[in-house]
């Protein structure tokens, strides 16, 4: 148990420069609270003990800010930065090194029955207020930009943006975990700006044709 709340913190320290020690860590990240409570209360709920796992996860939602649902599973290495407003529905399938922000959403699209929430293979990223909707996958090492709605499946090696989500990068070299918010590519961004480029083609074309209509 305890090398595994050590391999926990470990990760902290891997993906957050302002981690400094594991005192800090231990008291104050309330991603690491929520991953200890939901791994307490998952415990109870694969014993079929569905209403003392649900009042171990209302009472970790209280604390932290972050809605595990007990039925999830969650792999090792899991980092929550952050993480207030951060929701995950019963049926998602989280795996290894998987890093998600504050804000993100894996839930539902309804009243469905089964399997209702999304998967996120080993390596994804989620960002900042990302909503992931539905019995999707999220391939291993791809990422969602932040603000993103995803409601269908992404491959793996891609890079998502927009709403709806969008695959904006696929199969390049190797996905970095880290994402640089500010700069994320803008599919909706660059078709205006290609329709504006094409209204400026078509204006100089009938430029032409009247200037060539008042020689004749």
């Amino acid at each position: 148990m305890f090398k595994r709340m050590k391999e926990d913190m470990d990760v902290v320290f891997e993906q957050d420069p302002a981690a400094r020690t594991y005192l800090e860590v231990f008291l104050t990240y309330s991603g690491i609270h929520a991953i200890w409570a939901h791994r307490i209360a998952h415990a109870f709920y694969k014993r079929k003990l569905f209403f003392i796992a649900r009042v171990i996860s209302q009472l970790s939602r209280f604390f932290t800010g972050i809605e595990i649902h007990p039925g999830a599973q969650i792999g090792r290495r899991f980092f929550i930065d952050h993480g207030m407003g951060v929701v995950i529905g019963e049926t998602c399938e989280i795996g290894d090194n998987v890093t998600i922000f504050q804000g993100v959403t894996l839930g539902g699209t309804g009243n469905e029955k089964g399997k209702r929430h999304p998967t996120i293979k080993d390596n994804a990223l989620i960002s900042t207020g990302a909503k992931v909707l539905g019995s999707i996958t999220i391939g291993e090492n791809s990422k969602v930009g932040g603000g993103a709605v995803v409601v269908r499946d992404v491959p793996e090696n891609c890079t998502v943006v927009g709403v709806p989500g969008r695959v904006v990068v696929q199969n390049g070299v190797r996905v970095r975990r880290d994402l640089d918010h500010q700069n994320m590519p803008d599919p909706v961004a660059n078709t205006i700006k290609e329709l504006k480029q094409e209204v400026e083609s078509l204006r100089e074309e009938i430029a032409k044709l009247k200037e060539g209509n008042k020689t004749v």
